[in-house]
């Protein structure tokens, strides 16, 4: 005789037996009603649910022949090490819901190797979506660490500070950047890196043999705005400037060239540069990101991309 658990099932039980039925083992939406003695219509709105409450996560395993096509045709054009893309979901839809599983699974492969490494991660919602979809792991032999800082200009938490999701998604020893983003001035941010706990940090962070970035695009959506980071004086400043975007804070032109702004010298984090054997791969895709990409690419800021099909080919047209 099986035992059962004493307490009742809640709705969120319901659905995700209900997504589980339907997504993993395949029954139609009358089969769940069937097996959870519910009507049709209660059984639909549970796979919904499921979905919509992140507790089934969709990941395309099959590698689709015109995404393997565009991965090939990135990596020649602009030197990559790494090129992954994923399906499109619609000229105008926002395409993270695609590229965030595709990069998840490549962020989990990374971590999969025995060989112990340093991985770093920006912040932003690229990356917040990427870990939002990976499975749980563990992964005590590498050392996670933020390349931004994680405090915003009110002194609260960045709201798009990964460190801590990822870390426990994946029991590793992780290493926050306790700093604000931005510094209120360059005597400021020098004042947090003379702090011996911060250098450590950033010295984990400047030699990370793995990074993942998310990139920002100029004008009025500019993350760094957006996000209470700059003001819009000094975000017309930037585009002045010739800025066409901006990574882990960082702003660069459309050459891909690190801009002297004022903005750039109070960034608190670590600026991504590639040298070596390392990698760092940018997660980004859409009409609005397209501008920081072809930038990013040009100067080679990172060596890695994972987008989406409409992006890829935009990219290579």
């Amino acid at each position: 005789m099986i035992d059962r658990p004493e307490s009742e099932p809640t709705p969120l039980d319901d659905a995700a037996r209900a997504g589980w039925l339907y997504y993993v083992a395949g029954l139609t939406q009358d089969q769940i009603a069937r097996e959870l003695g519910t009507s049709r219509q209660r059984a639909q709105r549970l796979v919904s649910r499921a979905i919509s409450e992140r507790l089934i996560h969709v990941r395309l395993e099959h590698r689709v022949s015109g995404c393997l096509h565009l991965e090939a045709a990135l990596t020649r054009r602009f030197g990559l090490k790494l090129a992954r893309v994923a399906p499109s979901i619609g000229a105008d839809v926002d395409p993270l819901p695609s590229i965030a599983p595709t990069a998840a699974a490549e962020v989990e492969r990374v971590l999969r190797s025995e060989r112990p490494m340093v991985v770093a991660f920006g912040t932003g919602r690229s990356l917040r979506a990427t870990v939002e979809e990976m499975t749980s792991m563990v992964c005590e032999q590498h050392k996670i660490v933020s390349l931004n800082g994680n405090i915003s200009a009110d002194g609260s938490a960045s709201y798009y500070d990964v460190i801590f999701r990822i870390a426990d998604r994946v029991r590793a020893p992780h290493y926050p950047m306790p700093m604000p983003v931005i510094a209120q001035d360059a005597a400021e941010r020098e004042l947090f890196h003379a702090l011996k706990p911060v250098q450590s940090v950033l010295r984990l962070a400047r030699n990370a043999d793995v990074t993942f970035v998310g990139l920002g695009q100029m004008g009025e959506d500019a993350p760094l705005l957006k996000d209470g980071f700059i003001t819009r004086a000094e975000l017309e400043e930037m585009e002045q400037l010739g800025a066409a975007g901006e990574v882990a804070g960082w702003v660069f032109d459309s050459d891909g060239r690190y801009l002297e702004t004022s903005i750039n010298q109070r960034v608190a984090g670590v600026r991504v540069e590639i040298s070596g054997e390392r990698t760092a791969v940018a997660i980004a895709g859409g009409k609005r990101k397209l501008a920081a990409l072809r930038a990013g690419l040009k100067g080679r800021l990172f060596n890695g991309l994972i987008t989406d099909e409409l992006t890829a080919q935009a990219l290579l047209s």
